[in-house]
């Protein structure tokens, strides 16, 4: 497994542009593993953004609040495990996305 560098810049961007640097890196890159490995990444910021902004709306009858903790939490932790697994160089599938881009 090569490019390790990119996968982690492709994991670790959950924290800073998550938009856009899965885009720029599936354009630029020539490895189809890591083309794979951006479109999950940024198909897995979508469903969280559209699942967070859903919570925050679901605030008003109180649901919102701990559906808003645990989708913000899932956010952090799963782009953590998977700077993890590119560090040692393991193949790593986000959930539920993964199954919808293989």
């Amino acid at each position: 497994m090569e490019n390790t560098g990119m996968k982690i810049l492709v994991h670790a961007s959950a924290f800073f542009l998550p938009f856009l640097v899965p885009v720029i890196v599936f354009i630029l890159s020539a490895d189809q593993e890591v083309k794979k490995l951006s479109i999950q990444a940024l198909l897995f910021q979508l469903v969280m953004s559209a699942l967070i902004f859903v919570s925050s709306l679901l605030t008003v009858v109180l649901i919102g609040f701990p559906l808003l903790l645990l989708f913000g939490a899932i956010g952090i932790i799963v782009p953590i495990i998977a700077i993890i697994k590119a560090l040692n160089n393991e193949p790593y599938d986000y959930p539920v996305v993964g199954a919808w881009y293989q």
